[in-house]
């Protein structure tokens, strides 16, 4: 029974992970860059989320669609003024502007704010619950229950849409795309504001599940995201998605066995293993290039 609860906590981490991952994918999968402002995204989702509910008195979903929304936009100026110039540039150029403008926001947020922690506020009542032996708290419910109501969300647009539809048609040729009418700097801004979106809902569930929030705090989330999109298989959605879930089961066995020291570091062994074994991930499939 000990076993079934920490597999339910790991999937709870794991849909977190999933949700910032989503975004790594779907950027990539787009415009073949990795985003690692992301994790930043996901730290000012924490913060609307903290503000919102302490500040402003609003209640947990008010909060989280608020922190969706200013992620979506934040996304959007992302892609419009650090990236939009560089698309046609080279990888290297892209990703030294990505790493700068993680620590640019890092420490926009620190001048502003300073650095010092916040303690979530309680927006959620913690009950648990005792299902055939196993402690399930409602906290953990929740949060997985709304990341999977997103996930589906996602796949719904983008496989039901016309948004969704542009966006595939980008990823699989953008200038064959161009030629048949779609907008294409349109639809690059829109995978970055859903994306982002999903990685502002996943700052705060991480605030209400660990209750801590400060603005470096988007580091280690946003590496283990990428492990996470890499290991489900880069550019791939439903990866993204089982590469979240699994190294979030991963984390929380690793923290059973008596290891939490070394829950971090599990994350980057897997991605070494993956990148030695199967660089595709779990999803991918080897594409022949020709020279």
């Amino acid at each position: 029974m000990e076993w079934i609860q920490q597999l339910i906590n790991g999937i709870s981490l794991g849909s977190i992970y999933a949700l910032i991952a989503l975004g790594y994918t779907m950027v990539y999968g787009i415009i073949k860059l990795i985003n690692f402002a992301h994790g930043e995204v996901f730290m000012i989702g924490a913060f609307v989320g903290f503000y919102a509910i302490a500040g402003w008195g609003l209640g947990f979903f008010p909060a989280l669609i608020l922190a969706m929304a200013v992620c979506a936009v934040f996304g959007v100026l992302i892609e419009r003024i650090a990236y939009r110039r560089l698309r046609n540039a080279s990888r290297i150029a892209a990703l030294i502007t990505a790493i700068g403008l993680s620590l640019l926001i890092q420490y926009v947020v620190i001048y502003v704010r300073g650095a010092q922690p916040e303690a979530y506020p309680d927006a959620l009542s913690n009950k648990t619950f005792d299902i055939f032996g196993v402690q399930i708290s409602s906290q953990s419910i929740l949060i997985l229950s709304v990341s999977i109501v997103l996930m589906i969300l996602l796949q719904f647009i983008v496989h039901r849409t016309k948004i969704g539809k542009a966006m595939r048609a980008v990823s699989h040729d953008m200038d064959a795309a161009r030629l048949m009418g779609i907008n294409v700097n349109t639809t690059i801004s829109a995978t970055f504001a859903i994306g982002s979106a999903l990685a502002g809902a996943a700052g705060v569930f991480f605030g209400v599940y660990y209750t801590k929030i400060e603005p470096l705090m988007g580091i280690i989330p946003g590496l283990k995201a990428f492990v996470a999109a890499v290991l489900g298989g880069i550019g791939i959605i439903p990866g993204a998605m089982v590469g979240g879930l699994v190294l979030g089961v991963v984390e929380t066995v690793v923290s059973a066995l008596g290891y939490s020291l070394w829950r971090d570091a599990a994350a980057f062994i897997i991605l070494i293993l993956i990148l030695l074994f199967r660089p595709s991930g779990i999803f991918g499939k080897n594409a022949r290039e020709k020279v």
